[in-house]
């Protein structure tokens, strides 16, 4: 009597298990799958992103002494590393000033520009840019969106500045 140990069963593996097109078949609907689940990460991540852009924009709109702390702290990370680079001699005095100048104009204009309407471009571009899917930050976006648009409306009718519907578009 052979030892249990020694009786080898194989069973037979059907045909259509060892055929080529369907384990290509399966690889093309893998990647096809991974390549969809990349995409709608990115689309949901970069919703996500836009909708928290216009979050510091309405915040700053509602603070606006943390807008203007904001915009003078990162002018003077600038100007420190515009010196830093004076002092190494990287820059010559000329480009240093020229290019001081071009970081005053620039934090000016932050400090005038309205909050509030980047507010709403940001939320605007999160569910027209990022949508389908529909993600929570779509969502949240499209119901901010309105709000915002009418507090820029408010602001431009406080500052007497004239404009049309579509011009907020």
């Amino acid at each position: 009597m052979p030892d249990s140990s020694q009786i080898q069963v194989s069973i037979p593996t059907p045909s259509w298990r060892k055929s080529k097109w369907l384990k290509n078949s399966l690889w093309i609907a893998g990647t096809i799958l991974v390549l969809y689940a990349m995409v709608y990460v990115d689309v949901v991540l970069r919703a996500k992103d836009a909708y928290r852009e216009g979050e510091k924009y309405w915040r700053w709109h509602e603070h606006p002494e943390e807008k203007s702390s904001t915009i003078d702290a990162e002018f003077n990370k600038e100007k420190l590393a515009l010196d830093e680079k004076l002092s190494r001699n990287k820059l010559t005095k000329d480009e240093h000033e020229r290019q001081l100048e071009i970081a005053k104009f620039d934090r000016d204009r932050n400090l005038e520009e309205s909050s509030i309407k980047y507010a709403y471009v940001w939320y605007k571009t999160a569910f027209e840019l990022f949508s389908p899917p529909e993600s929570k930050w779509v969502r949240l976006s499209r119901e901010k969106a309105p709000l915002a648009r009418e507090k820029w409306k408010d602001e431009l009718r406080s500052k007497k500045i004239p404009f049309e519907e579509y011009m907020l578009d």
